[in-house]
């Protein structure tokens, strides 16, 4: 497996990938790249299912966003009903997102976080798991062979970071519902508060609740919680 993984260009990055052990190894690869392609900030999202209503903060895996930016859109917006999210499940095709852009007027989600562009690079992991490596800027827009390039080298972090961090990461079973709760928990909601949040029975947070718990082979919530920002599945 080694030798496989050796036999494909990274071109520049192959010693940096190579070196990379953590999160903030890959943390740092994904925002030197973002600020070398002349963006701000970088975000890696799970896209889950097409009928997850997740927020975009519960989706987000590993991001250098300003710090409440992410919280205040899904207070907000929602971001299932986004034109990003949608054409996500209709294509793999990377993308271009402007501000301005007359025909995503309201559901537009580059001009509703305060930037002028995005790009998202569509990624998965090895058995299949569908993300996207997003980049934010300011910029007017980025010529095609930029775009390649950025896209490329997204996917060769990415690959790393799934099978690195990700794929080692406790908690990775949970699904982006089962995180915004764990994260609703951590900030002291009850089950009948959550219940209401998210639009569902408080049978159905409690069962998820039990869930969570199993998963992170704990005993109560507040080990649950513990736990879970020990190992940087939420903040």
């Amino acid at each position: 497996m080694a030798a496989l993984l050796h036999n494909h260009r990274r071109y520049e990055l192959g010693a940096e990938l190579e070196k990379a052990l953590n999160r903030v190894d890959f943390f740092r690869l994904f925002h030197t790249t973002a600020l070398r392609h002349g963006f701000d900030h970088f975000g890696v999202m799970q896209l889950g299912s097409e009928a997850d209503l997740s927020a975009l903060t519960t989706r987000l895996v590993l991001h250098d966003l300003p710090s409440g930016l992410a919280e205040e859109y899904d207070r907000r917006h929602r971001f299932a009903a986004s034109l990003l999210i949608r054409s996500l499940h209709a294509s793999t095709i990377a993308s271009v997102w402007r501000a301005g852009d007359p025909a995503a007027e309201g559901q537009n989600i580059v001009a509703q976080l305060g930037f002028e562009l995005l790009v998202c690079c569509p990624v998965a992991t090895i058995t299949g798991q569908r993300f996207a490596v997003l980049y934010f800027g300011d910029n007017e827009d980025i010529e095609k062979t930029a775009l390649y390039e950025l896209c490329c080298e997204s996917a060769s972090i990415f690959d790393y970071f799934s099978r690195v961090s990700l794929a080692n990461k406790a908690g990775m079973g949970l699904t982006p519902r089962e995180t915004e709760i764990l994260r609703w928990i951590s900030h002291g909601k009850t089950a009948s508060e959550i219940a209401l949040i998210v639009s569902v029975s408080e049978h159905t947070i409690n069962s998820h609740t039990a869930t969570i718990l199993k998963k992170l082979d704990v005993v109560n919530r507040t080990q649950m919680v513990a736990k879970a920002i020990r190992e940087q599945i939420i903040q």
